[in-house]
């Protein structure tokens, strides 16, 4: 009951996770194909799969770890991790909680705080 008054997933996600049918890529759509993107899944040790991003930036001497807030996931929060990368002249790895976007999972204290 709890987890009902703390955490805020958009409903319904804001994107999806693809696979490019030519490269196997995972893709975030409705969000045009980007070289410098990597979508991910990452497994995380309580068994859940979690969606990140990686932003390459071509002068990055450094990596942005980026936590969205409560009520956001990834595909509201792209851009501006686009535009972050940019300016600031970083590496940037976003990610959604479990259960947010489209990672697996159900919103909970606990599964904020699983490893990866």
């Amino acid at each position: 009951m709890a987890a009902k008054f703390a955490f805020f997933p958009p409903n319904p996600p804001s994107y999806k996770v693809v696979t490019d049918e030519l490269t196997g890529l995972l893709l975030l759509t409705p969000f045009p194909q980007r070289e410098n993107v990597e979508v991910l899944k990452l497994p995380t040790r309580s068994g859940t799969e979690i969606v990140a991003v990686y932003i390459r930036h071509p002068m990055a001497t450094s990596t942005l770890l980026y936590s969205h807030g409560n009520a956001a996931d990834l595909g509201q929060m792209y851009e501006l991790f686009i535009e972050l990368s940019i300016h600031l002249r970083v590496n940037l790895m976003g990610y959604d909680y479990s259960g947010y976007g489209q990672s697996s999972g159900k919103p909970s204290e606990q599964n904020t705080y699983s490893r990866y």
